[in-house]
């Protein structure tokens, strides 16, 4: 018996947004979890067909700009009250009214930068080679081609199975995504 390479996935094509948003919610509903659309243009319903569940991004932005802003403000407070005192006015060494413009901006500064990272490296990006380059015509999925592809990491996906599966949802053609 001949030993099969180990594959991606299985790549489906369809021809409209109604067919791969109706394919993705039969595939979630027949219990597969690891799969991706790709589509030319945002589609509204696809996230929920999916099962997309959010993300700690929000949580890495409000942690950035917390670590900012008490940044912010200890930097200007050791400057002001701790390694340089200097009393210009009467005023206390501690001014923290003084101090509000720079720990807002780090604030603002520090949140934006880790929103960035935060969503770079949740998304798993920079990624210059992707498995699905391999097929030919997912080329297309930027023009007019809509694709719901169906990871092998995914407990139930079997090879043979998989793809009758994906061709009795109405796919014009169910390719293998070799690694």
């Amino acid at each position: 018996m001949r030993r099969r390479t180990p594959i991606y996935g299985l790549l489906a094509e369809f021809d409209g947004p109604t067919e791969l948003v109706d394919a993705a919610r039969r595939a979630r509903h027949e219990g597969y979890r690891a799969m991706d659309a790709f589509s030319p243009f945002p589609i509204e319903e696809l996230p929920d067909a999916l099962g997309f569940r959010r993300t700690g991004l929000p949580l890495v932005v409000l942690s950035g700009g917390l670590i900012g802003g008490v940044g912010g403000f200890l930097m200007q407070y050791y400057a002001m009250a701790v390694a340089y005192p200097l009393n210009v006015g009467g005023r206390p060494l501690n001014s923290w009214p003084a101090f509000i413009p720079i720990t807002f901006e780090l604030t603002v500064l520090v949140a934006g930068l880790s929103a960035v990272l935060g969503l770079l490296a949740l998304n798993g990006l920079p990624m210059p080679y992707h498995p699905l380059f391999n097929v030919p015509r997912f080329a297309l999925a930027t023009r007019n081609r809509f694709f719901l592809c169906i990871e092998a990491r995914d407990p139930r996906f079997e090879r043979d199975g998989t793809a009758r599966f994906l061709r009795s949802l109405g796919s014009q053609e169910v390719s293998e995504v070799a690694w």
